[in-house]
This record gives C-alpha cells, structure tokens and sequence, in this order.
C-alpha cells in the first residue's frame, strides 16, 4: 500500500517485478490521486512495467479540493477501505513504509498508521461484516533504508556528512530483516520510475533521486530493504532475501 502514484516503483519496484516474473500475483492499493487523471495514466503505465495490474485506488486525493482528502478522512473510514481490499485481493504478504512513513512525509505516515491497523482488522470476521470474507495475510513487511545507506546517499548529495542530532530517514542496519537483490529488475523498476513524467518534470523527491551519483542511484535501484513488523507461521522470511 502506497500514499501517491510513484511510490510504487520507488520503494518496491523490483520486489513487484521479481514476484511477477516467479509467478506470483500482485497489485497496488494507492491512498491518493483519486483527482488527478494524469497521475493514474502514469501510475497504470508504472504498473503495467511492473506486472503489477490495475491501480486500485482508495479514493483520496492529497490536495484539499471536491475530493476527501486522505490525511483528513475518517480513520476507521480508510482503514475500512483498505480491509476491503486485502479481502477481495487476499494476499499472502502485505508492503507499506516504515513508522517513519520512509522519509517522513506525513502522508506516508498516516498510509503505514492505516495500512498496519487494516492488516490486523481484515481478519476479525468481527469488524467491517460489509468489507468482505475475513481474510489474515501472513506477513507485514515494512519498506524502509539502513542508515548507512542514508548517510552515504547523504554524503553523496550534499558532500558532507549528516550533521550530529540530524533526522534522517531509515532505521539502524541491525534492523533490516531482508533485503532483497532485484539487480535483475533494475532498469524495468527505473522505467516505472520514470513513467511517472509529471512528478520527475515538477523536480520534486523523485527528480532528486534519479539526479543521485550513478554509484547511489545503483544501489537504491538494486536492492530493497524490509522490516518485518508481525508475522504468522514459521520463522523463516516470507520474502527471499537475494
């Protein structure tokens, strides 16, 4: 589950297009752009690059217009929606962003607040009766960045090193239950990136990252990291780490 088109491919591009590409079934839930046409043909582009299916949007836009925006919507209104979701879909795991929503962006935020709230509601046949038959995926995985990466993305960027006390995204490197290789996937992750042409052309956090050093953007591109955050069954990773 994702807060706005883009983020799809950003933080979990080559784990859609390596699970695609092994057979298995995916999609994306994305909280706003419900008014924006634009966005939506960039997000199916994306998808369609990722083997990912069809948006399935929430409903919500993130600018305060005709549309509800999502910040602002009834808590147990969006976790609602996203119950019916994971009923209909029925998944095996579940992808949102860390506590820190990745990077801070109180939209992502509030899409992990949701989406963790959901993930345990979808399996009470209890709550949300009209949402659909009760359904408990077995893993919530939460995208996220070791530190070290950060501060050496930050190095790069800036050509200093993070100022002492300086918030920074991602969580310490003993944290990350998995990190997957998606290398093979690599340039079909930066082509979803780029499908996205509004937000690389407004120069916002996706224009920043594709402008990273060649050696950063790789690293970013070739891997992605996970923290666990609940799990059911035996103890081994739902997500098959390199």
């Amino acid at each position: 589950m994702h807060a706005h088109p883009d983020d799809e491919a950003i933080w979990t591009g080559g784990t859609l297009a390596r699970y695609a590409d092994e057979g298995a079934t995916t999609a994306v839930v994305t909280c706003t752009g419900a008014d924006a046409p634009q966005r939506v043909e960039e997000l199916e582009r994306s998808l369609e690059i990722l083997g990912a299916g069809k948006p399935r949007l929430l409903g919500y836009t993130g600018l305060a217009n005709g549309t509800p925006r999502f910040r602002q919507a009834p808590f147990d209104e969006a976790v609602g929606r996203v119950v019916e979701h994971i009923r209909e879909f029925r998944p095996d795991i579940v992808i949102t962003y860390d506590g820190y929503g990745a990077y801070g962006h109180p939209e992502h935020v509030h899409a992990h607040r949701v989406t963790v709230a959901a993930v345990e509601a979808a399996g009470y046949d209890q709550l949300y009766r009209d949402a659909g038959t009760p359904w408990r995926p077995r893993a919530l995985y939460l995208a996220t960045l070791p530190r070290s990466v950060v501060i050496a993305q930050w190095q790069a960027v800036f050509g200093t090193p993070p100022e002492p006390g300086q918030t920074l995204p991602g969580v310490p490197d003993e944290e990350i239950t998995t990190r997957l290789d998606v290398g093979p996937w690599a340039e079909r992750k930066l082509a979803a990136m780029r499908a996205h042409d509004s937000e690389v052309k407004r120069g916002g956090s996706l224009t920043m990252l594709l402008s990273l050093p060649d050696d950063m953007l790789a690293l970013g591109l070739n891997n992605e990291w996970y923290r666990r955050l609940s799990y059911d069954g035996p103890r081994e990773s739902a997500l098959s780490a390199d």
